[in-house]
């Protein structure tokens, strides 16, 4: 079995429900495979390692036609196989991974995604230049904004 990092799966890394019952394709090509195993190497498995225990793994790669699909934005790092949405399965909690993320990994774009604590972190690594940009998603209306 094809496997991202050591503790993520390729079945994992590109498993979309959404995409199963739309009968949608999420396929990555070998660029978006690598940029997905360097994700994992440089930001989920030392944060893995950290926390001691699982972590979910709610979206990693989407292809263009899932990303739309979802609304996805139009330059997600998703769709480059450069980002993830996690979730603490209770070992740390959502917030202590974001503040360990924050202050000791290197990453592109941390997003903590609604809620006084996050219900979710997105977070990208890009192979050519990391921002380390910290955003937090805020409703503004029916709009969201960071």
């Amino acid at each position: 079995m094809k496997r991202i990092s050591k503790h993520i799966s390729y079945k994992e890394a590109v498993g979309s429900n959404y995409a199963k019952q739309k009968g949608i394709k999420n396929k990555p090509n070998e660029e978006q495979v690598e940029n997905m195993k360097l994700l994992a190497e440089k930001v989920f498995e030392p944060l893995r390692e950290w926390v001691d225990a699982p972590i979910k793994v709610n979206s990693m790669f989407r292809s263009l036609e899932l990303n739309t699909a979802l609304k996805g934005s139009r330059t997600s790092s998703h769709m480059k196989g450069e980002a993830m949405d996690i979730t603490s399965m209770g070992r740390k909690s959502n917030l202590e991974m974001f503040h360990y993320i924050k202050d000791n990994l290197e990453f592109d774009q941390l997003i903590w995604e609604f809620g006084k604590e996050p219900k979710w972190l997105h977070v990208s690594y890009s192979p050519v230049k990391n921002r380390k940009q910290v955003l937090v998603t805020k409703k503004r209306g029916v709009y969201y904004t960071y």
